[in-house]
């Protein structure tokens, strides 16, 4: 196996701090959405709002799951960094592969809040579709 070296860690920081950029464009747009919707709720108490804003509620926690996970592989990256600076390697390919661990998962959280999403915006569709029938 090869050494680990301070290369290794740090290439993930361009990779994870776009994720990070994308996931909080993410959380703006949800709020953005959320207080839209919270307006529109207070004016009316529609039973398919309310549909919304439980999906949306949904997004937004898997959304704050994927900035943890994403942001602890990012600090797990630097303590691996600071590991292989003190020479204490073994302990270091740990933390590192745990920070893959965690990367792994706020993608695989991402898949999941896309798959929410992607059937939200079809009962939309769906609404039109039903609207251009009759």
């Amino acid at each position: 196996m090869e050494q680990l070296t301070l290369t290794t860690p740090a290439l993930l920081f361009s990779a994870i701090s776009l994720i990070m950029l994308a996931y909080t464009n993410r959380f703006l747009a949800y709020a953005a959405i959320i207080r839209n919707l919270h307006d529109k709720y207070k004016k009316e108490k529609d039973t398919i709002l309310f549909a919304q804003i439980k999906n949306i509620k949904q997004r937004l926690y898997l959304t704050r799951s994927m900035q943890i996970f994403g942001i602890s592989s990012l600090l797990l990256c630097v303590l691996t960094m600071f590991l292989i600076y003190v020479e204490l390697h073994i302990v270091a390919v740990w933390v590192f592969g745990f920070a893959l661990v965690l990367l792994i998962l706020s993608l695989a959280f991402l898949i999941w809040e896309i798959q929410i999403s992607v059937k939200a915006l079809e009962h939309h569709i769906s609404d039109i579709e039903n609207d251009e029938a009759n």
